[in-house]
């Protein structure tokens, strides 16, 4: 029978010793902090105590905790929505004065998982959003009108702010720097619309910056917001298919500490996933244990469009990556 010898223990310890290390320097290094905002999802705005208020009250909650549209006239819903008036926990006055009714989180999240949908988290990134060039000051208040109202109806907390995101090129600046300058105002990321000031009403071209990945369309000044929920909240489906695991990933190329602490908060920063910790490391790679909606799987999807962590191959676990530093 084998027995461990000193060089075998010694080995173990200076693992246990790297891997204290990597823990402790991703606390210390001055990376983002991506803590999101947590969303009052269920004190919602309502006109009067009726049924029927209370009713449309609890589909602009059913939208905000599920983050999708389709949640409002959603057939699962539907008894939700019929018995709005069991899930109320009371009545209060909103920031603005507005009458407020407040429905038991807890339950209606019950009834969501129960029906068989997914439920986004309550904590969000919180969104810098720019528009370039910069609108003349009334445009810019309606605008500002605009995306507030979208991002309340969706759950997303936002500020339209004049981020200095393009270079004296007349180019914008590389994603990391966007990034950089965002986090300054406590921004997670950043939406990128880039039109003609002139005519509000003509699509823009929208571009998201995470710390994962960037995406673009083109679209109204709603489009940027619909569309950046639509990213970042869970697809509907079965709730097993929903429900969080944690899964076991190894990451490629990661060359020192700071690589090791960058790579855990850029999956930290991904949507769906809540935490993400060094289990394994050695001088080239290391693996991560993350938690995240969907396992596996939801890894794998919500990571298909990241610029910095590339799949390496798809067959085999647990999946592998490869790290791409920014230059």
């Amino acid at each position: 029978m084998s027995q461990s010898g000193p060089a075998s223990t010694t080995a173990k310890h200076r693992a246990r010793a790297f891997l204290v290390s990597l823990c402790a320097l991703a606390g210390a290094l001055p990376l983002p902090c991506l803590a999101g905002r947590v969303v009052r999802v269920y004190e919602v705005a309502v006109e009067g105590q009726s049924a029927a208020a209370v009713q449309d009250a609890m589909r602009q909650a059913l939208v905000r905790a599920t983050g999708r549209r389709e949640s409002a006239n959603d057939p699962a819903l539907a008894g939700v929505v019929a018995e709005a008036s069991r899930y109320v926990k009371g009545y209060a006055v909103g920031p603005r004065g507005e009458s407020q009714v407040v429905f038991d989180g807890a339950a209606v999240d019950q009834a969501i998982t129960a029906a068989g949908r997914g439920i986004w988290d309550r904590e969000r990134p919180f969104t810098l959003v720019v528009l370039i060039p910069p609108r003349p000051r009334a445009a810019e208040d309606a605008a500002r009108a605009e995306l507030e109202r979208v991002a309340a109806e969706r759950g997303l907390p936002i500020s339209l702010l004049p981020l200095a995101v393009v270079g004296t090129d007349g180019n914008l600046l590389a994603p990391l720097a966007i990034l950089e300058s965002a986090q300054r105002y406590g921004g997670d990321q950043v939406l990128i619309g880039r039109g003609d000031p002139n005519a509000p009403d003509t699509d823009l071209q929208w571009t998201l910056y995470t710390r994962s990945a960037s995406e673009g369309w083109n679209g109204p000044l709603a489009a940027g917001i619909d569309h950046t929920v639509d990213l970042l909240s869970p697809q509907q489906g079965g709730s097993l298919a929903q429900a969080e695991a944690t899964t076991r990933v190894r990451i490629e190329g990661v060359a020192g500490l700071a690589d090791y602490a960058a790579v855990q908060r850029l999956l930290e920063s991904v949507p769906g996933v809540r935490r993400a910790n060094i289990a394994a490391a050695d001088a080239n790679s290391a693996a991560f244990d993350v938690t995240v909606r969907g396992g596996a799987a939801g890894l794998v999807e919500a990571l298909a469009g990241s610029t910095r962590l590339t799949r390496v191959s798809a067959d085999g676990a647990p999946p592998a990556y490869r790290y791409q530093p920014r230059g």
